[in-house]
This record gives C-alpha cells, structure tokens and sequence, in this order.
C-alpha cells in the first residue's frame, strides 16, 4: 500500500473516530477493557485505536434505588436538610458511583515498538490519563510481512502489561447524581493500576487476520474522597464536613477478545468480568458504609497498525 493514501487514510479514520468519541462517552473512568493480545507492537510499529465500551458494576446499581432517587431528589430542593438514614444512602450512592460507575467507556490509544519484545503506550479516556506498557514472554515477534521464526496460524504468543491511570474523578452526568452533589458537595481523585497477563492464538502467521485471546487481570485502586454539604443539619447543629479520606482496594477479573481484520485494519470485541471488595468508608456524622461487587466491561475496538516502512 502506499505510504501517502495509508497517512490520508489514517487522517480520515483519526478525525472520524475523535468525532464519535466525543459523542459517546460521558464521563471519565479509567479503562479496564483488556483488548490487547499475548503479542506486543513490533518493533518500529505504531499501533492506533479507539474503544467504546460499557462499565457495569453492580455496587451503584445496588445503591441507586428508587427511594434513593427520590431522597436525591427532596433533599436538592430544601434549604435545610435532616440528617436521616437517607443521607447516609446518598452517600454511599455517590461513593458506589466513584469507586465502580454504571456508564460508558471511550479512549483512544496509540502504541509503539520499543524493542522486539517491549511496546510502550499512551490512552486519553476522556478525564482519565492512562499510560502502560507490555512485556511479551512466549511467541515470535516478526510481522505479517516479515514473519518469525515459528510463526504459522495457531502459534502461542503470552505477555504481561502494566497500566497506570491518574484521573480527578467525578459522578457521572445522571440526575439524581446532580442532586446528590448539589446537597453532599463531593469532591473524588483516583489512582488505578492494572496487570493483565494475556495469551492469544494467532490466525494466520504473526496476526495477520487476528487472534483470540484470553486471561487473567489484577487491578488496584487508589481512592481519595471527602464531602462538604453546607446544609445538613443534625438538630439545629450543622453537619461539619468530612475532609479528604484515603482508601484502596484490590480487584480480581479475567477476559477474553477477539482480533479479526486483515494486516492493516482489526475490528476487537472483548468482555471482561471483575470482582472487587472496596472495603469500608467513613461518612458524614460519624457513619460508615462497606461496598462489594461485580463489574462487566463489554467492549468494541477498531485498531489501525501503521507498519515500520523503514524495514
């Protein structure tokens, strides 16, 4: 292919892909999306893309009931608030949010080879700065053009990665999560690591129409929180704020992808499924709320490889 019509190409598919984006996604959260395969980016090789994809966790959901919604509600609209078990539920909704939201995922990636068994990358998921790279341990590290030694359709290929994402977190743009910020006035930043160990089977050599692949994921996040409602009271006392806590917690999950395309151009669907106990959390007059839950991130990618020209 030329060089000039796969740089148009990529200009028109960047441009495109930046547009959807920003109609898709909602809210900032840090990826968890495992769409990567057991091989790492070649050597000299970019690769680009983009991802949407859906978090649902069952801790926000479990959280945000009607009666919560409705507490959301009556208390944005009064100038004084009791502090009532309802209070407490409105915290532990916003908390639930923040920790694990119930919303869509989008980031686009880029990727380049470092050397031919280390790649480097770098995500913008709307709010969340994510860097990581990945060590490939098992398979050989050619291309479709150039193929390893070894390389044939079903070859083994295994990697380790490490993600890092730092965000100011926020609720998501949800009504009753409007009006629980405008009465707890909560303010979230937090910190996420992720270590997926991957493993895929190659169709064709190196890639070249795809793979299928599958494994296991730790994670663990770093939260920081507090709240400063000015209008709930306890009697004729007003509530004093709770200043900025501390938590973290560790998650446990597995995925599985799959990579069909042709050389150039892939199309990525992959789920993954977590399981995580973010602990306990101090609230507002001395309360306190535990959380736990199951997270599924369903997911679609379309990934652009820009080989090495040079070689």
């Amino acid at each position: 292919m030329n060089i000039a019509v796969l740089r148009s190409r990529f200009r028109s598919w960047g441009t495109a892909l930046a547009a959807g984006s920003l109609l898709l996604a909602t809210a900032c959260s840090a990826p968890r999306a495992i769409i990567a395969t057991g091989k790492v980016t070649p050597q000299g090789e970019f690769r680009v893309g983009y991802n949407q994809g859906f978090n649902v966790a069952t801790a926000p959901l479990a959280k945000a009931g009607s009666a919560v919604k409705e507490a959301a509600s009556q208390a944005a609209s009064q100038q004084k608030v009791d502090y009532t078990d309802a209070t407490t539920q409105l915290q532990a909704a916003a908390l639930a949010y923040i920790l694990d939201p119930v919303q869509p995922t989008a980031d686009l990636s880029i990727r380049y080879g470092i050397v031919p068994r280390l790649d480097a990358g770098f995500k913008y998921a709307f709010g969340s700065y994510v860097f990581d790279t990945q060590y490939q341990l098992l398979g050989p590290t050619g291309t479709p053009e150039n193929p390893g030694r070894g390389a044939v359709s079903g070859t083994t290929y295994a990697s380790i990665g490490l993600q890092f994402a730092t965000q100011r977190a926020k609720l998501p743009s949800l009504p009753f999560l409007s009006d629980i910020n405008s009465v707890l006035n909560f303010r979230a930043n937090r910190n996420d690591l992720l270590i997926p160990l991957t493993f895929s089977q190659s169709f064709g050599p190196e890639e070249e129409i795809g793979a299928i692949s599958y494994g296991l994921v730790y994670a663990h996040s770093w939260v920081s929180y507090g709240f400063a409602p000015t209008k709930i009271y306890n009697g004729s006392v007003q509530v004093p704020e709770l200043p900025l806590q501390s938590r973290n917690f560790s998650s446990f999950g597995g995925f599985v992808n799959l990579k069909l395309g042709y050389r150039y151009f892939y199309v990525i669907p992959a789920v993954s499924l977590f399981y995580q106990n973010y602990g306990d959390y101090a609230l507002l007059n001395g309360q306190s709320t535990s959380l736990s839950g199951i997270t599924v991130v369903p997911s679609l990618g379309f990934q652009l490889r820009i080989p090495n020209f040079t070689k």
